[in-house]
């Protein structure tokens, strides 16, 4: 992916907001990229989770809408086009990164 230096300071924001979102998904056990888990979270809709953990939940819920705030302003100043790309890049990294995200949560 050819970056420019402001693409690149973005891709570097969203991958630390990324890894959090991640980690507290994991910490949850939310499918986090299986279609439509998401929306729930951001609804609030604990039942996405696969062991209770409030506070990992909220924070969870929290960093995505940071994550669509920056995705937003991203795509005012960059435009769409640059911005599904960084995103696309980032989906990507996560599922290589965290796999869990979108497999099925084995119950302990």
């Amino acid at each position: 992916m050819n970056m420019r230096l402001d693409d690149c300071r973005v891709v570097e924001n969203l991958e630390d907001i990324d890894r959090e979102i991640a980690r507290m998904a994991t910490l949850c056990h939310v499918k986090l990229l299986q279609p439509g888990v998401i929306e729930r979270v951001l609804q609030r809709d604990a039942s996405v989770c696969g062991t209770e953990n409030r506070i990992a939940f909220g924070k969870l819920h929290d960093m995505l809408v940071l994550h669509f705030a920056v995705r937003e302003h991203s795509a005012e100043v960059r435009g769409q086009i640059p911005t599904a790309a960084i995103e696309s890049y980032l989906v990507e990294c996560l599922r290589k990164r965290f796999p869990e995200l979108a497999a099925e949560w084995r119950r302990a």
